[in-house]
């Protein structure tokens, strides 16, 4: 790569990190980013999760009482149809050792770790 090139990069690399920076420093934009990035990171988590108990989709799908075009639709990126009570089959499906956790967060305990960032 020329420098010229290299400036060019860097220059586009720092508009696009201080435009990055700009909407994540949004709440709104930040919360609806998280909870996007959660469905993306779910599909993959539970294929993982699957592929680590020894399982097929075949055999997933017969623990789980289902077709296996339904788990490979679960496992699916981009899904997010899931209802509790399926991603609860799934992980008990998964057997010995796997659990699922929700976690509710009230609106203080969001905002905690920015207050206790402040104060240092």
């Amino acid at each position: 790569m020329t420098e010229k090139a290299t400036k060019v990069t860097n220059k586009g690399q720092r508009r696009y990190e201080e435009y990055w920076a700009k909407q994540m420093a949004d709440p709104e934009f930040r919360l609806v980013y998280e909870e996007e990035a959660a469905k993306l990171d779910l599909w993959l988590e539970l294929v993982d999760a699957r592929q680590e108990a020894g399982l097929t989709q075949e055999q997933m799908a017969e623990r789980i009482g289902t077709s296996k075009a339904q788990v490979s639709r679960i496992e699916k990126r981009g899904y997010d149809l899931y209802t509790f009570n399926t991603l609860r089959r799934y992980v008990k499906a998964l057997g010995e050792g796997f659990t699922l956790e929700v976690k509710v967060r009230t609106p203080q305990e969001q905002t905690q770790p920015e207050k206790a960032a402040e104060m240092h």
